[in-house]
């Protein structure tokens, strides 16, 4: 499979609103996250100190915080943070399928996944259950610790080479999601289904695409983090709480670039790769049995795809048949 580097960047660069928005969200839940705990911390350091409270109490009062944390993460994540990675997915497909730029890309992203999904908790449900689906198929066709137990002496290679799967399975969902934002009049279960069919049919050219560049990534953030590594070198003569201010300097220059720039890029490149490299391909039910063979998950979804063709969608998670379920 090509690697449509040059048209993805183009890509990239035309949707820098929609990167730099949520690189703003980001560092606003980061001031959050640094004002939240650095207040509850606080509180407990001068209600400690005034013999308000015992350290049992104390102990119990940050663990009931750090729930509430958690809660709020969660709630951000599956109504904000979905909602834009959704929102950049549908311009990329746009733009792909158009050559043109929405007037304002950020309204239409938002536009697009509320027309194609009615509530958050719907896409939400949807790319839960495409991540499962990609997930159990690349452990039944990729199996690298089967393959290398014979050589003990390679297990950090079998591990490297599973957190490298598993990062691309992140982005390989994300194509399938495009896939869906590509084919409106299908229906998103349906759209799913044909989308992750057609990952499965080239799944050995998509995932090793998917492979070479995040190991490239890989490789890039070492060097980005090699190159920003002086700037915390120049306080080491310093005192020891000097010199963990440079390194934190350091992580909040390296953070941004890696999550905020490179990740996006590398999602684009996949993105758009998968997108111009299956225009002319079609599923077939021969690879959705394949599918279903590997994957107990693709059974639920292809019972939804059933439900949502007739009209009467459900949220029934038993497995179907997977025969004829995917066009010849």
């Amino acid at each position: 499979m090509k690697l449509h580097f040059r048209r993805a960047t183009s890509v990239f660069k035309q949707t820098l609103p929609f990167v730099l928005l949520r690189i703003g969200i980001g560092l606003l839940f980061g001031v959050f996250t640094v004002v939240y705990f650095g207040g509850v911390l606080y509180a407990g350091y001068r209600l400690f100190q005034t013999q308000s409270i015992s350290g049992v109490i104390g102990i119990v009062g940050l663990l009931l915080a750090t729930l509430l944390f958690v809660y709020i993460w969660k709630l951000l994540n599956r109504y904000v943070l979905y909602l834009a990675k959704a929102g950049h997915i549908a311009v990329i497909v746009e733009i792909i399928e158009t050559g043109e730029v929405p007037e304002n890309q950020i309204r239409h992203g938002v536009t697009t996944v509320k027309d194609n999904f009615a509530e958050a908790s719907t896409l939400f449900g949807v790319d839960q259950l495409v991540k499962g689906i990609v997930r159990q198929f690349n452990n039944a066709v990729l199996s690298v610790s089967r393959w290398l137990s014979f050589a003990p002496q390679l297990q950090k290679l079998v591990w490297l080479l599973g957190k490298g799967v598993a990062l691309a399975a992140t982005y390989i969902d994300e194509a399938i999601l495009a896939h869906v934002f590509r084919h409106p009049e299908q229906g998103r279960w349906t759209a799913a289904r044909d989308g992750l069919t057609l990952y499965a049919k080239n799944w050995k050219s998509v995932l090793g695409s998917t492979l070479a560049i995040v190991f490239a990534l890989y490789g890039t953030a070492f060097l980005l983090l090699l190159a920003l590594s002086p700037l915390a070198s120049v306080f080491s003569g310093l005192s020891t709480t000097v010199e963990y201010i440079g390194w934190v300097v350091v992580a909040g220059i390296f953070g941004p670039l890696y999550l905020g720039f490179l990740r996006p890029w590398i999602k684009t490149v996949v993105i758009t790769t998968f997108l111009i490299e299956s225009a002319d391909d079609t599923p077939d039910s021969e690879t959705a049995d394949m599918l279903a063979d590997r994957s107990s998950k693709f059974g639920e979804l292809m019972q939804k795809a059933d439900s949502e063709a007739t009209g009467s969608e459900t949220d029934s998670t038993d497995s179907s048949s997977p025969s004829g379920t995917a066009a010849d």
